[in-house]
């Protein structure tokens, strides 16, 4: 596929499940001799990467609670990056929202960046990650943000995954790059709907998901999605307390325990659903929720596909995926009143909205294709 003879790819750590995970399969797909590179792996959790060839650094030794704690092993992770040795390769793709950026290559190692974002809590969300530690810390956090603006500069190129990362990446490294958007596989959600609606649905066993509960008895509203500050889950579930409509949360993090916490009994949470019994959702929810600042958003282009519109916060990714007005709605700010006008007007005109998404969700998602990253991405790496 390429001149490369030899290529490793950096992803920060393996130990979850989402969006940009399957960017990595798609990348294996394109470079099945490449290996990978990371700073753990958790082969439980990130049960996906089991057929790949991984490396992993010291921090895949360390004790389990120190590791689990990124914010109190920080420290580590740039060590950790700075310690591979790519002498042997001659293209070295590194996938990254924080420290896999920072490798060092030899000039004879083409290194391009996929820059899912600059990393967050040092940066963009900087309030939602370190608010309470910067009276204790300021020091550390100034160097280790200008310890990641030297990192930024190390690769070749940088390719970002959407017009919004691309804006902060000139904003905060000062460097030029690509956009090119993550690979929305099109034919396997074809093969998962088509599995919905041919009744060849079956849960797995020991899942939270029965599709015959009562839960899905009656409408409901979803929302798919890491449990993390920066999500801002908090502010469906104060509306939804409110409002008494179902929500169901469907991800994990660290926030789980304290959102369940908040929640009352017309939210539901649900964790590692299968793709087959995402779909179901989708397909019966009324709408996807989504309260955040997304990067991109794969979500968004699932629940489309499934014909469930999106409620979301108007900047960031989701400013690129959603159709105003036609596959969803968008909010101007971070609140519980927007959100709950959103929802309001989403109620009023919901029904022709629902209707007309057939005609405008293919041409949409078209622009997300797999096949288009492959092509774009070779282009950006020749």
């Amino acid at each position: 596929m390429t001149g490369y003879k030899k290529i490793a790819i950096v992803y920060d750590w393996m130990d979850k499940w989402g969006g940009v995970e399957r960017v990595l399969l798609t990348l294996n797909e394109m470079f099945p001799k490449a290996t990978f590179f990371t700073s753990y792996y958790n082969p439980k959790k990130a049960y996906w990467a089991k057929h790949l060839n991984i490396n992993q650094s010291f921090i895949g030794k360390i004790p389990k609670f120190i590791k689990d704690s990124r914010i109190f092993s920080v420290i580590l992770y740039p060590l950790a990056f700075e310690s591979f040795n790519f002498n042997d390769f001659d293209l070295v793709i590194s996938v990254t929202s924080s420290y896999a950026k920072s490798i060092i290559t030899s000039p004879n190692t083409k290194h391009i960046c996929y820059l899912l974002t600059p990393t967050r809590f040092l940066w963009s969300h900087q309030d939602d990650y370190l608010k309470k530690y910067v009276q204790y810390a300021n020091f550390y956090i100034k160097y280790l943000k200008n310890w990641d603006l030297i990192a930024a500069q190390r690769p070749d190129k940088l390719i970002t995954i959407s017009k919004t990362v691309g804006t902060r990446c000139e904003k905060y490294y000062g460097r030029k790059n690509d956009v090119v958007y993550p690979p929305f596989d099109l034919e396997y959600w074809e093969n998962i709907r088509h599995r919905i609606l041919t009744k060849k649905f079956k849960e797995n066993k020991g899942s939270q998901l029965d599709p015959n509960s009562n839960i899905f008895s009656s409408k409901f509203y979803l929302i798919v999605s890491r449990l993390e500050p920066y999500k801002k889950i908090d502010l469906a579930i104060s509306l939804f307390k409110k409002f008494k409509k179902k929500l169901l949360i469907v991800g994990e993090g660290t926030q789980r325990n304290y959102l369940r916490s908040i929640s009352d009994d017309n939210i539901h949470f649900f964790s590692k659903l299968t793709d087959l019994e995402l779909g179901f959702l989708y397909s019966k929810a009324e709408a996807l929720l989504m309260p955040q600042e997304e990067d991109f958003g794969y979500v968004s282009l699932e629940a489309q596909f499934f014909g469930c519109p999106v409620i979301a916060f108007g900047k960031g990714g989701a400013v690129e995926t959603v159709i105003e007005d036609k596959t969803g709605i968008l909010f101007n700010n971070q609140s519980v009143g927007d959100l709950r006008q959103a929802v309001e007007r989403f109620e009023k005109i919901k029904y022709n909205l629902k209707l007309n998404m057939p005609k405008l969700v293919p041409s949409n998602l078209k622009r997300f294709s797999k096949m288009d990253f492959i092509k774009n991405f070779l282009n950006c790496i020749e």
